[in-house]
C-alpha cells in the first residue's frame, strides 16, 4: 500500500521589505549561568541546548560571561578582524578576476580566526581532530 505524502509549506511571519517582528520570541529573563569548561565538553551538554542570555537591555555582558579583557587587548583583536577582512577583499578580487582557482570569504565570521591567531604563539603544533567525537 503506497503511503499518502504531504508537503506543508510554513507562511513566513513577514515578507521581504517588511518592517521584522520579533515579538513571537519567548525570551527569557537574564538569570546566572555557569561558563561552561572548555576542557570537558560532555559536560556542557546541558548548557548547549538551551538559550543563555548573558547580555543586559542595554547590551553589555554581565557576571560571569562579562570578559576580563584589556582594552588594547579588544583593540589588538578588532584590527585583526579588518585585516582579515582586508585580506580577503583582495582574495575575492582576485579570484573573481580568475587568478584564483577557489576562495570562500569568512565575512562576518573574522572573530573565530582572529581569536585563534591571538592565543597561539609560533611555536604552538595544532592537530585537528579526524573522524567524529564519540557519543
Amino acid at each position: 500500500m503506497a503511503e499518502h505524502l504531504t508537503l506543508h509549506i510554513p507562511t513566513p511571519p513577514t515578507r521581504p521589505g517588511d518592517a521584522p517582528d520579533f515579538s513571537y520570541l519567548q525570551i527569557p529573563p537574564r538569570a546566572p549561568c555557569r561558563v561552561p569548561s572548555l576542557s570537558r565538553a560532555r559536560a556542557n551538554c546541558a548548557t548547549c541546548r538551551r538559550l543563555i542570555r548573558v547580555l543586559d537591555g542595554d547590551g553589555r555582558a554581565v557576571g560571569a560571561w562579562k570578559p576580563a579583557i584589556a582594552p588594547q587587548r579588544l583593540r589588538d583583536g578588532l584590527h585583526a578582524m579588518l585585516l582579515t577582512r582586508l585580506f580577503e577583499e583582495r582574495m575575492f578580487r582576485s579570484h573573481r578576476q580568475g587568478k584564483t582557482s577557489f576562495f570562500m570569504k569568512s565575512t562576518g565570521e573574522e572573530a573565530i580566526g582572529a581569536a585563534q591567531s591571538m592565543v597561539l604563539s609560533s611555536a604552538t603544533c595544532a592537530f585537528p581532530p579526524i573522524g567524529c567525537c564519540p557519543g
